[in-house]
């Protein structure tokens, strides 16, 4: 699996860091190009997709969350659910690709999917 994450970063430009988290909040595998608190941000995160997932598939009624991301001032991520209890972080910075990020974040959800 980390192997996986560290081909993820490499592809995707901007791209700093990739996890798998769990929807409880735990880091299960990660891969940071800096001394970013993985932890952190998939604890962070998880929150942030457990929400919006209910929302969209209860309160809205548009079934359950495909993706999410997130646009802050300096950090950006992009989340990718893989099967029912992980997700995919994808930490990015200011000169990501938002389009690379979608389509190799899809590819490495389904392979890291067939793994857990």
């Amino acid at each position: 699996m980390l192997a996986e994450l560290t081909q993820l970063v490499n592809d995707v430009d901007g791209a700093w860091a990739a996890a798998i988290g769990g929807l409880d909040g735990l880091l299960i595998e990660g891969h940071s190009a800096g001394s970013a608190d993985l932890s952190l941000l998939v604890a962070e995160h998880a929150g942030l997709l457990r929400s919006a997932g209910s929302s969209y598939a209860h309160t809205l009624g548009g079934g359950h969350a495909r993706e999410l991301y997130v646009r802050g001032e300096r950090l950006s991520v992009y989340l990718h659910p893989i099967k029912t209890e992980y997700y995919l972080l994808l930490a990015l910075d200011a000169r990501s690709n938002l389009g690379q990020a979608r389509l190799y974040g899809r590819d490495a959800a389904r392979k890291l999917g067939a793994m857990l």
